[in-house]
């Protein structure tokens, strides 16, 4: 895929002699004037800008600040006819990449593009780098304080310039599909799309449709031809979450697909060859998975060419208090608070915790707290995780409050009524479907 320069100067033969001269390696957009780069805002943000500093109706230089907010990873070279060092410095401080004198050689500029988008293509991927990270670990850089989630960065980095398939195995809540996102991410895919699907999310009927696509007719209710996720992943990474509540029929069809990297829509007479990395994760342990029926044992040999397993919150608990005091700043903001911290008694209720629901409870515990708590610290009595001390045992931790747990007892029970079936229950309960799918996860239950 081409970059994208955009040329902002009001001089149409220039213009015209920039736009022979990055053709053949961008796809180029023109402006003359400032009002034109104001329209431009609402298309497709560029890779590089080319802005001239004479403009007719602005100052190049007072552009930049406004051009750089609004397209904050954009890089802009900045053209002018006088070769003056002060105006050059001043460019660089508004957050220029370049500052290049009329008359120029087009070699030379035409380098200083392709360098300028190779920047811009590396602060992109660390900046994505750096917000999942943050999700996971609670810092912008990949750093963690239990060895468990160093060690595994390092794993990823050196998986994902390959395209071999990976399966992540871990509990609800730990954060697989951001490993998912982090080998994309490392990986020469990552310039491609990830495309995702939770396999427990859709019924029988429509999974294989939609991962393979359809055509029309091929069952009620198609209406036209569907494109697959396969398809919609071509050249980037397709994550296949709970890959273990897939259908065992479907997965027979999955590895077919694996195997000969071709794909058949449903109904269709032909095949197309598919060109996509597969991650596929699971809260299942596979052996348990493959002994039960859930998950057929060739396939799993075919995804598990590297298997990364993401150890449950209680396991590496040095992480939760960088994680929680992230989720903190963040929700404070979110909610316009300022929050110090935790005192002594939310940390230790905290990091004596069990966190059966991992980093996505941890998360929702403390967005809970910032919510509910009065004074300017997050205390004991703000959070809803207990502790129970029963009859000569020490102190334990209960899972739930009592609501939750209510909640739990009722998805449960309704389940056993409806023989398992999900759609029936989220009917009787009179919630979304998807909503009792994300409980039965958060709980826990097995169905």
């Amino acid at each position: 895929m081409k970059g994208k320069v955009l040329i902002v100067d009001d001089d149409r033969d220039l213009r015209a002699i920039l736009s022979a001269l990055f053709e053949d390696e961008f796809q180029v957009m023109e402006a003359d004037s400032s009002a034109a780069l104001q329209k431009a805002f609402a298309l497709e943000q560029p890779d590089v800008v080319v802005l001239d500093v004479k403009l007719p109706d602005a100052d190049g230089l007072d552009l930049l600040p406004q051009l750089k907010k609004r397209w904050p990873d954009t890089e802009v070279i900045v053209l002018t006819g006088y070769d003056d060092v002060t105006m050059a410095v001043e460019a660089g401080k508004r957050g220029a990449y370049n500052f290049v004198t009329k008359p120029f050689e087009n070699t030379k500029l035409l380098t200083d593009i392709r360098c300028a988008f190779e920047r811009k293509e590396q602060t992109a991927e660390n900046s994505n780098l750096r917000r999942a990270l943050e999700t996971m670990s609670g810092t912008a850089s990949p750093v963690f304080q239990s060895a468990a989630m160093r060690d595994l960065v390092r794993t990823v980095e050196r998986i994902a310039p390959s395209d071999v398939t990976v399966l992540i195995t871990g509990e609800s809540g730990t954060g697989k599909e951001v490993i998912a996102d982090l080998v994309h991410t490392f990986s020469p895919r990552s310039k491609g799309r990830i495309i995702k699907i939770n396999c427990a999310a859709l019924p029988r009927e429509l999974i294989e449709s939609e991962l393979f696509g359809s055509v029309k007719g091929a069952f009620t209710g198609a209406h036209s031809d569907r494109e697959g996720l396969f398809r919609q992943a071509e050249g980037g990474t397709l994550f296949l979450d709970e890959i273990s509540e897939m259908p065992i029929d479907t997965q027979s069809k999955l590895l077919r697909v694996l195997q000969d990297q071709e794909v058949r829509p449903v109904g269709g007479k032909t095949a197309y060859k598919t060109n996509c990395r597969i991650i596929a994760a699971t809260n299942r342990r596979p052996e348990e998975a493959i002994k039960d029926g859930k998950l057929r044992e060739d396939l799993f040999y075919r995804i598990s060419a590297i298997s990364v397993y993401l150890p449950p919150l209680r396991e590496r608990r040095e992480d939760i208090m960088p994680l929680a005091n992230s989720f903190l700043k963040r929700f404070a903001s979110q909610a316009n608070r300022v929050l110090k911290g935790f005192t002594p008694a939310g940390i230790e209720r905290l990091t004596g915790f069990e966190w059966p629901g991992n980093v996505r409870q941890l998360q929702n515990e403390v967005q809970r707290a910032v919510l509910l708590c009065e004074g300017d610290e997050v205390d004991s009595t703000d959070l809803s995780i207990t502790k129970v001390r029963t009859s000569g045992e020490e102190s334990i931790d209960t899972n739930f409050t009592l609501l939750e747990g209510v909640e739990r007892n009722a998805i449960v029970q309704m389940l056993k009524e409806t023989g398992g079936n999900k759609l029936e229950t989220a009917k009787r309960l009179g919630i979304g479907r998807q909503t009792l799918y994300n409980k039965i996860k958060a709980y826990g239950i097995e169905v």
